[in-house]
């Protein structure tokens, strides 16, 4: 019976820019009681290779995998997923299911590529330099490429809104104006479209940037609202967040009127009523 609590299917090892190896994580999703563990490794782009797996990084994560499928057979359901990016070269196939995401806009004015959620400086040379300091142009930007992944039909479109990570406070722009919010709906209404299953992600809350799950209470109401699925999952870069927030984010979820959501197991996507 499938069962969120026990399924953590957005993760992260030092393959790419997690904390700790795959061979730890599904030590530890074995040792916490999961029945599926998705390896969802950052596909390689050259544009940013900082936090991706290069080519034969990704030649050896799909290896180890494979030995980890058949160590931990009869225990935990170990998947090979890929978190592919709007700007990876890699190909989506060869895996048992693959993350759409989102992480940078591209300036037109400086040719330079930046990574929305990572240093809040980059985020303002962003605004400013390319964006003629006007940072709702950039949410604009950044929501139109959210729509570019969800036409791609993808297994699962990831942190939909990321773009909110670093504005906590509101330092950059006001999630409530009008156009953040037509630009968030029109995201959410090409995910809807392209029959996107939506992550409520828990990472964001358990790393301090945010009180909120992506996507925020207002777009998870109107996503249930357009008859759309979700699925928890934990963005996880460390052994100890394979499950963080869970109950929380799916108290969350039937707040936004959902009655089920979305679980990936060993047999594929099933659905767990809530």
């Amino acid at each position: 019976m499938a069962d969120y609590k026990k399924s953590s299917v957005h993760c992260h090892s030092t393959m790419c820019d997690g904390k700790n190896t795959l061979q730890d994580m599904a030590s530890a999703a074995c040792a916490q009681g999961l029945t599926t563990l998705g390896f969802t490794g950052h596909s390689y782009t050259q544009r940013d290779r900082e936090y991706c797996m290069s080519p034969s990084r990704t030649a050896q994560y799909k290896a180890t995998i494979a030995k980890l499928k058949v160590e931990y057979k009869g225990k935990v359901d170990i998947l090979c997923g890929i978190e592919w990016d709007i700007l990876s070269e890699d190909k989506r196939t060869g895996y048992d299911y693959w993350i759409g995401s989102a992480h940078h806009l591209y300036g037109k004015n400086t040719g330079k590529y930046y990574e929305i959620d990572f240093r809040p400086q980059d985020l303002w040379d962003c605004i400013n330099d390319d964006f003629d300091a006007d940072p709702l142009a950039a949410v604009e930007a950044y929501f139109a490429e959210v729509e570019k992944v969800a036409a791609l039909k993808p297994d699962i479109l990831a942190h939909i809104d990321l773009i909110k990570k670093l504005n906590a406070n509101g330092e950059f722009f006001d999630e409530e104006s009008p156009r953040y919010k037509a630009a968030a709906l029109k995201a959410l209404q090409a995910a809807k479209a392209n029959d996107c299953l939506l992550e409520v992600n828990t990472g964001g809350v358990y790393r301090g940037y945010r009180k909120d799950f992506y996507p925020g209470p207002w777009l998870l109401g109107e996503w249930q609202k357009m008859g759309g699925k979700v699925i928890i999952t934990s963005d996880s870069h460390d052994i100890n967040s394979l499950t963080y927030g869970f109950d929380e984010a799916a108290a969350a979820i039937k707040a936004a009127g959902f009655t089920s959501v979305q679980v990936l197991t060993g047999s594929g996507f099933e659905t767990q009523e809530l």
